[in-house]
């Protein structure tokens, strides 16, 4: 029994899409941990910086769903192929930059680069064991998180030797296209939409970018849809959004140097990781949404204590539980979004683009904020996420729908 379950859940291509998430993060816990240093040789400020985190997502997300209805046809692999050469190239171009506008360039380049490649990569995950998406978003998760805690270190021992984020994100984007050659190489697979024979394997009919887009477009007049949609990007107030700002968090408020700072972003990202690989097992035993709702509570309490407490240690401390604490959330609320639209894994992430038009805003708009009113201020607009978390949850998971079911009603 064992022999048979083990090849079904880690093959080598759930490794190889493992990988990908792995590079991705890794390249974020990198550029994330340099803020810093690219805002100090690039002379740049709160707004600057957070229009620099804002608008390449912005814009990013009226492109990629476009990637995310063909990522549903039998182009899905060019897509994640094309993706992963564009996404190198544009780390090497971040890497030479020397004025704000050239970094603005290159990040908008970048985003619909990384969604092309991470979000296609992400989709065929889910489309390749389609009972288990909360587990496999839960392995998701945990690589994106083994790639978060190494960019830091990675930036670290790159600092200590003389060198700096510039040559660091060239290697990164060397192994980028690295990646993209290796999907590029990988047999032809259902859950890749790259032989013609998989469409009969998979069970499902093949569909057109315009079939597509009339599909995604029935999607959303589904509540609970935008339910999730709406529950993700808000959860990210407490994920990605207070990790990019984390490090000057500790630097212009807290007041400790960049090293300590660098250890701050450790510490979450360390005690993060763990929390990623205790979910794997543990949503084995128990429903993702039971965990989700003590998490939630569990936050409500902890980030208010961060930010009040003046104790360095105590605020290491309190940092490292709320990472164990939203550990999941992502996984769990993106696995929930993909099991309410089955066999329609682009069309998910077609929409998570749809709902991302918002949360791409909010990395700006605590910019401006810190700008106007201080970033101590402004850090107080993430505790927002968990309380539309700790409302809109629901109590129960909404009976998946097909699309085709669903517009014939």
């Amino acid at each position: 029994m064992l022999s048979k379950a083990f090849p079904r859940r880690m093959t080598v291509f759930v490794l190889v899409m493992l990988l990908v998430e792995f590079l991705d993060e890794f390249t974020f816990g990198v550029t994330e941990t340099a803020w810093p240093f690219i805002r100090n040789e690039l002379d740049l400020n709160y707004a600057q910086i957070g229009l620099l985190i804002g608008i390449p997502l912005f814009l990013a997300n009226f492109i990629e769903p476009i990637f995310g209805l063909l990522a549903d046809t039998p182009r899905r692999r060019l897509v994640m192929v094309g993706g992963g050469i564009m996404y190198g190239v544009a780390l090497l171009w971040v890497a030479s930059s020397q004025s704000y506008a050239m970094m603005m360039l290159a990040l908008i380049l970048l985003m619909p680069a990384s969604g092309a490649f991470i979000g296609t990569a992400q989709a065929s995950l889910m489309d390749h064991e389609p009972d288990r998406h909360d587990q496999n978003m839960a392995r998701w998760t945990f690589a994106g998180s083994v790639g978060m805690v190494i960019g830091p270190l990675a930036l670290g021992a790159f600092l200590l030797i003389g060198s700096g984020w510039r040559p660091l994100l060239v290697l990164i984007g060397g192994l980028m296209m690295l990646a993209a050659f290796i999907v590029w190489r990988l047999p032809a697979n259902a859950a890749l939409r790259s032989h013609a024979s998989d469409a009969d394997d998979a069970g499902e009919p093949e569909y057109g970018l315009m079939d597509n887009a009339r599909l995604a477009l029935g999607a959303l007049k589904r509540p609970a849809i935008w339910r999730w949609l709406i529950l993700l990007q808000f959860s990210d107030l407490m994920l990605d959004v207070l990790f990019s700002y984390l490090a000057l968090y500790f630097v212009d408020v807290v007041g400790v140097g960049e090293a300590q700072a660098g250890l701050a972003v450790a510490v979450w990202s360390s005690v993060g990781l763990l929390g990623d690989f205790l979910l794997i097992p543990l949503l084995e035993r128990i429903q993702g949404l039971a965990y989700l709702r003590i998490s939630v509570v569990a936050e409500l309490i902890l980030y208010p204590a961060f930010l009040l407490v003046d104790d360095i240690t105590l605020k290491l401390v309190i940092l490292g539980i709320i990472g164990l604490f939203n550990a999941g959330w992502y996984a769990i609320l993106s696995g929930k979004l993909y099991s309410a639209l089955p066999g329609q894994s682009g069309i998910a992430l077609t929409l998570g683009n749809v709902g991302g038009l918002f949360g791409s805003l909010i990395p700006a708009l605590v910019g401006i904020v810190a700008s106007h009113y201080g970033l101590q201020a402004a850090m107080w607009v993430m505790l927002a996420g968990p309380v539309v978390l700790f409302i809109g949850l629901p109590w129960r998971t909404d009976k998946p729908i097909k699309l085709e079911e669903s517009a014939a009603k």
